[in-house]
């Protein structure tokens, strides 16, 4: 039951926090300001879409095989389609569910490839820790190749963050707080089903460690990235206002959505908000970065929709008919 509390309380939360950035935003534009954002909107390029959509299911195919590869050494060996669409569904549930969606893709490959779902765990914490890493990486990256627009951006808030150095502080003082209540937590219940839990998932962050392809592991995971960067670049072109922008600028951009995605239910709100602000040190004007900042988030809610809503379709009938052709069956 509490659990059950606790999942509606991180819904509401972030569903809410998302739409309070939502009428933020709308009433910090002037009249001018939103009239030109509708007619970015509607400006779009809609030739645009379909490349974006190639590149945005090319990146979670790509996810996919590199799970595939941190299951290896767990003795787990799942068929690249049920992989697939596994993950693509689990992107789904995250929609309607903060996190749901790693349990969904471990539920659904244990079903229909008949593997423990229990060691798959660890290897999504894993996944999840490496593309942090990846993210920081880049985030460095960008601050070498374009350094005078995260400079300026670094000293307004650095000033911002001065002048309100008190709430700024307490934060620091809840966030210490809570880490070392989690510490003090996990040591008291090392040895109930939660400290067993933990201890366990550990084992998939070790497949890593023990993959024998770690390249192809790192291949994938710069695909990855890679389509990521490639959407944001292509959505550049589908905008008159910001079809000039550079693929650097496509990197800054990847970061601060990339952020505005895991900060509230599905990146709604703090997407185009953090990719609206970002973009007016591009000199893009308000209602042109926010229309970009909701046209990029639509896109991109809309591919994992569709996709979601055909794998979920998909997964049964290619598995009934796929155990139906299968000799084992048979026998």
């Amino acid at each position: 039951m509490k659990k059950n509390l606790v999942k509606i309380f991180q819904y509401v939360f972030f569903l809410g926090l998302g739409i309070a950035i939502i009428f933020y935003m709308y009433n910090a534009l002037s009249p001018a300001e939103r009239t030109e954002m509708w007619t970015a909107i509607k400006g779009v390029r809609l030739w645009i879409i379909l490349p974006i959509f190639i590149v945005g299911f090319l990146s979670h195919f790509f996810r996919a095989l590199r799970w595939r590869l941190l299951l290896e050494p767990l003795r787990i060996h799942p068929g690249i389609v049920n992989t697939t669409l596994a993950v693509l569904i689990g992107y789904v549930a995250n929609l309607v569910l903060p996190r749901a969606g790693e349990v969904a893709k471990c539920t659904i490959l244990a079903k229909y490839e008949k593997v423990p779902a229990d060691k798959m765990v660890g290897t999504i914490l894993a996944e999840r820790a490496f593309d942090v890493l990846c993210l920081l990486i880049i985030i460095v990256l960008a601050c070498v190749v374009q350094a005078h627009i995260i400079g300026t951006y670094a000293h307004e808030q650095l000033l911002k963050i001065v002048e309100k150095r008190n709430v700024f502080l307490g934060l620091l003082v809840i966030m210490a707080a809570g880490i070392i209540a989690t510490v003090l937590i996990y040591r008291r219940h090392k040895e109930t089903k939660v400290g067993k839990f933990i201890k366990g998932m550990s084992h998939g962050v070790s497949s890593i460690i023990h993959m024998k392809k770690r390249w192809g592991f790192i291949g994938y995971t710069f695909l990855i990235w890679l389509m990521y960067l490639l959407q944001v670049y292509l959505g550049f072109l589908g905008l008159p206002a910001t079809d000039h922008l550079s693929m650097l600028a496509a990197l800054v951009v990847l970061i601060f959505g990339s952020i505005g995605m895991i900060s509230t239910q599905g990146g709604i709100g703090a997407y185009p908000f953090l990719v609206a602000h970002i973009l007016s040190y591009y000199q893009i004007n308000p209602g042109s970065a926010q229309a970009f900042g909701w046209v990029a988030w639509a896109v991109q809610t809309g591919i994992i929709v569709i996709l979601g809503a055909v794998s979920i379709v998909m997964l049964p009938l290619f598995n009934r008919k796929r155990y139906a052709q299968s000799p084992v069956d048979i026998k």
